[in-house]
């Protein structure tokens, strides 16, 4: 017991000192973040992680280790997924590059929260109702399934019912200002695009989500490991994009393989009360779905046609309403 809550303290702490680092050293002023800088820091928040696994594994045992390790990876691999629709949303909303680290920053804490309040309600699920299990295997084959056979499909932000919402209610300037998120204008609060953009990378992350936390629990049930593997995942997304943002198009088969990999751990979830695969096991189908989908992606000649699929904004970066 008493390891366990040094180990909740710990994380906390941990990510917390990150964060204050990254965010409130790094990234106070609004700039537009290079190459290398976004390489430094998508190597220490990976590093990061790593250590932390090692010391799950000193302090837990291999099996707790290699679950961590597992889910890491599949959250991961899920949470890079999520860096094709920001691509897509910035591109819509027209959002200048120095302006996109304030709202990945802004997205990315509120993604932590949402995730933590979606783990608790899971586990606590998981915990009274053991069918659940089944109804997330099922769920996961499937998503996918589906994301197997629409993997082409076109993300259309101006489709969010939760950016409907904002501007029937509030009114919204037609250009980013001073790159605040509300501003007073005329004696009356405004909210700037900047609101659009944040609201339509939450709405999503809560789509992705959905598939990438069951995902998880047919890894481990353990609360803690479950917690900060997912939280680790998508904490260092903001440096990966920018260090990613030029050369997503390349993984144009990622999608098949994460569509390959919730079919797998959907199905492992529906057997567990018969056949319970090692999570040794999961780890190695799970790299190696991935690297195959990587590989395959950088080897195999791209069509001269294939291109990023981004509709076409008519009031962008003009969003009054």
């Amino acid at each position: 017991m008493g390891t366990e809550v040094w180990l909740w303290i710990g994380f906390h702490v941990l990510v917390a000192g990150m964060l204050a680092i990254d965010l409130g050293i790094f990234q106070r002023h609004a700039h537009r973040i290079s190459i290398r800088e976004a390489a430094v820091w998508s190597v220490v928040w990976v590093g990061t992680a790593l250590v932390f696994n090692a010391g799950v594994w000193w302090l837990r045992g291999s099996q707790a280790g290699l679950e961590w390790l597992t889910g890491y990876l599949i959250e991961k691999a899920l949470s890079v997924d999520n860096l094709f629709v920001f691509l897509v949303i910035f591109t819509y909303f027209a959002v200048p590059a120095h302006l996109q680290p304030r709202v990945l920053k802004w997205g990315i804490l509120g993604a932590v929260l949402m995730r933590a309040s979606l783990i608790a309600i899971g586990a606590v699920l998981v915990h009274r109702f053991h069918w659940i299990l089944y109804l997330f295997g099922a769920f996961l084959v499937y998503t996918g399934f589906k994301l197997l056979r629409h993997t082409h499909e076109t993300v259309d932000p101006s489709r969010n019912r939760a950016l409907l919402f904002v501007r029937r209610f509030w009114p919204v300037t037609e250009d980013y200002g001073r790159g605040a998120f509300f501003e007073q204008r005329g004696g009356r609060l405004w909210v700037t695009p900047l609101v659009l953009v944040l609201v339509a990378i939450e709405t999503t992350d809560l789509v992705f989500a959905l598939d990438s936390i069951p995902a998880i629990f047919a890894i481990t049930r353990d609360p803690f490991i479950v917690y900060t593997s997912n939280i680790f995942a998508i904490l260092g997304l903001r440096a990966m994009f920018f260090l990613l943002a030029g050369i997503l198009d390349m993984f144009r088969f990622l999608k098949y393989g994460l569509s390959v990999v919730l079919m797998f751990i959907g199905a492992k979830m529906l057997i567990s009360d018969v056949y319970k695969i090692h999570v040794g096991v999961s780890l190695g189908v799970v790299a190696l779905i991935l690297a195959v989908s990587v590989l395959a992606s950088i080897f195999v000649p791209k069509p001269a046609e294939a291109t990023l699929n981004v509709p076409e904004s008519a009031d962008a970066p003009k969003t009054g309403g």
